[in-house]
């Protein structure tokens, strides 16, 4: 059960070593300015693979239910699936179901934790093997292991090493559970902090907060749901930005600084250094600003 670019390489992983008897992922969703009903990404690999697909809007479905017991599955592995799971679901795999969640648990639990994990500056991250309970990422660890977060890391190459991980973790982990050499470790929840589902307006900056979260926020948003302000009432993402300290100026004010269009914050600049105008493709800050004349409010050097 798994449904974006993160669960791609588990799949794989799986498909190499055991017998998978069918996917679960979620429904195809509207994309594009065409709004092009598109289907999740491990739908398209496990059409590749010839897997049996299902798409159930809701796994309490009894059409989702008699499918499941149809493929009699010994166990479920769950990678950023997108939906919960009933007590019907777990228990119906005579092993249960395997969660790879990336974050280090009980830190993070939650539909978004990598980028939670950059926008609160944390300095590691990491992936837990863990034994799914009727709780939100609540069940008893198998298996974890942290690596850093990286300056440059963005919630894209965050989530790419960590299903990187994911799958070194789960390959090692999964053959131990199986034979009953692992004995779970219950998290400790007074440490528990959670990530919730992200939404495309969250990723609005609001410039009375200071730059270096709002460079924190850019990174961590980017590719989805992606930094974004409004720019002669039109959307302006912001792709990449670093912050730059600077002298109090007023937050939300535009000025160009060293060549690169700037946006003033409660403390520093946020400077841009890739943003997509609203019908564009993505470009420089530099080119940008020579082709807007009107950004600037004032020039500093």
């Amino acid at each position: 059960m798994g449904s974006p670019q993160f669960a791609l390489p588990i799949l794989r992983a799986l498909v190499e070593r055991w017998q998978v008897v069918g996917v679960v992922t979620q429904p195809d969703q509207p994309a594009g300015r065409g709004r092009k009903l598109t289907p999740p990404p491990v739908k398209t690999l496990a059409l590749e693979l010839g897997l049996e697909i299902m798409q159930p809007r809701r796994m309490r479905s009894e059409d989702a239910m008699a499918q499941l017991r149809h493929w009699q599955p010994d166990l479920i592995v769950v990678a950023a699936f997108g939906q919960i799971l009933r007590p019907d679901v777990l228990e119906l795999p005579r092993l249960g179901c395997i969660n790879v969640h990336a974050s280090m648990l009980p830190r993070w639990r939650g539909a978004a934790p990598i980028q939670a994990a950059i926008l609160h500056g944390d300095d590691r991250s990491g992936v837990t093997i863990m034994r799914m309970d009727v709780g939100v990422d609540t069940g008893d660890i198998l298996f974890q292991e942290s690596i850093p977060i990286l300056p440059i890391d963005t919630g894209g190459s965050l989530s790419a090493r960590l299903a990187d991980l994911g799958v070194r973790l789960l390959v090692e982990t999964l053959p131990k559970y199986i034979d009953g050499k692992i004995q779970p470790q219950p998290q400790d929840s007074n440490l528990a902090t959670y990530a919730p589902m992200l939404k495309k307006d969250d990723g609005s900056l609001d410039f009375t907060q200071p730059a270096e979260d709002l460079a924190r926020r850019v990174r961590a948003f980017n590719p989805w749901p992606g930094a974004f302000t409004i720019w002669k009432g039109q959307v302006l993402k912001i792709h990449i930005a670093h912050q730059a300290v600077f002298s109090a100026i007023q937050p939300g004010k535009r000025i160009s600084f060293q060549g690169l269009p700037a946006i003033g914050t409660a403390s520093g600049l946020l400077i841009l250094d890739e943003v997509q105008p609203a019908g564009k493709k993505p470009m420089e800050g530099r080119v940008f600003i020579n082709g807007a004349r009107d950004w600037e409010e004032k020039n500093i050097q």
